[in-house]
């Protein structure tokens, strides 16, 4: 039995991606925000956890990217991916909707539907759509965005369901664990690294893009992050086809570490197939 935390309440996407690889005998627990449900992986409260990393439409989740890529360490053992709908939903006695609460990535992604049937209504942001739905259900705003399972757990009545501007949206989820065995390679692979540049070397990501490029492996995701150390200062995430067993991977990280200020993996693991 394995004990996962993930970014909750109950009834977030986060959840029904975390049910697609894990059983019954496994404990999973909510945490209120990415910070805290990696937070449980470092201090020994959970074995593993589950967050959100990217999404089809809306993009990156920074939160997730920052504490890999600055928090203390922890390394990605496997990857989820999960269709994504969203539906609005009331309390059983709402007549009169002026205040809808959401998480931010969900609002992005149903925008041009509120715009279109509620144009009046004002948008209150909450850490999770599981959130909104809890918070409707005490009474606290009108009416919540959130994924239908989230109707059922918290007692609320969906009333449009499919309301997403692209009904097609997919959301990556990332499983995460302190550092230590690294999954086998399976033919089928990524590779993250986070890659701190100085600020005095010119043309530092085109040398890192030649790196992997010379050697024909295909990045799959790469995105800037501010370090937070100063303004002009970033790092970047890459994400690598390939696992760091495979010797064109391995050299092409460890070609990294002439070229950047630090080098920080942040594992190698199978990837999913996205049908």
């Amino acid at each position: 039995m394995s004990t996962y935390a993930y970014l909750g309440p109950k009834g977030t996407f986060t959840e029904a991606a975390l049910k697609k690889i894990t059983s019954s005998n496994d404990s999973l627990i909510p945490y209120a925000n990415v910070t805290s449900a990696l937070d449980a992986v470092r201090l020994g409260k959970a074995h593993f956890a589950l967050v959100p990393i990217e999404n089809s439409v809306e993009g990156v989740v920074a939160r997730t990217l920052d504490e890999l890529a600055t928090g203390e360490p922890l390394v990605i053992v496997g990857e989820v991916t999960l269709p994504v709908s969203f539906a609005l939903m009331i309390k059983q006695d709402t007549s009169d909707i002026r205040r809808i609460a959401t998480h931010p990535h969900a609002e992005a992604q149903c925008r041009i539907w509120v715009a279109t049937n509620y144009p009046d209504a004002e948008l209150i942001s909450t850490s999770s759509t599981a959130a909104a739905a809890e918070a409707i259900s005490r009474g606290e705003f009108d009416a919540a965005i959130a994924a239908p399972v989230a109707a059922a757990h918290y007692g609320l009545r969906v009333i449009a369901d499919n309301i997403a501007d692209n009904p097609g949206a997919i959301t990556r989820f990332i499983v995460v664990s302190k550092p230590g065995t690294v999954p086998k390679n399976t033919g089928w692979d990524r590779t993250s690294i986070a890659a701190f540049i100085g600020m005095d070397h010119a043309g530092a990501l085109l040398d890192i893009l030649t790196e992997f490029a010379k050697r024909d492996i295909n990045l799959t995701f790469i995105q800037s992050r501010p370090t937070g150390l100063e303004l002009g200062h970033y790092h970047f995430i890459i994400d690598a086809e390939g696992h760091i067993a495979d010797a064109p991977v391995k050299e092409a990280i460890e070609s990294l570490r002439a070229i950047c200020e630090e080098i920080r993996f942040l594992g190698s693991y199978p990837r999913e197939k996205v049908k």
